[in-house]
């Protein structure tokens, strides 16, 4: 029996502050490394306290 990792708890990517939707500010942190879908991932704005998607670069 084969060990297979499933790609969708990878996080992979960076952690760099993406910019907020709402606000524009860039104080962000990612919240949680994929959102609904794998190209996603869920984010928080600490300027205006709301979360957002960020698509992956």
């Amino acid at each position: 029996m084969r060990n297979r990792t499933d790609p969708s708890v990878d996080a992979g990517g960076e952690d760099a502050a993406v910019e907020c939707p709402y606000c524009g500010s860039t104080d962000t942190e990612r919240e949680h490394p994929k959102g609904p879908s794998l190209c996603r991932s869920m984010h928080y704005c600490l300027a205006c306290e709301e979360p957002f998607e960020a698509l992956a670069d």
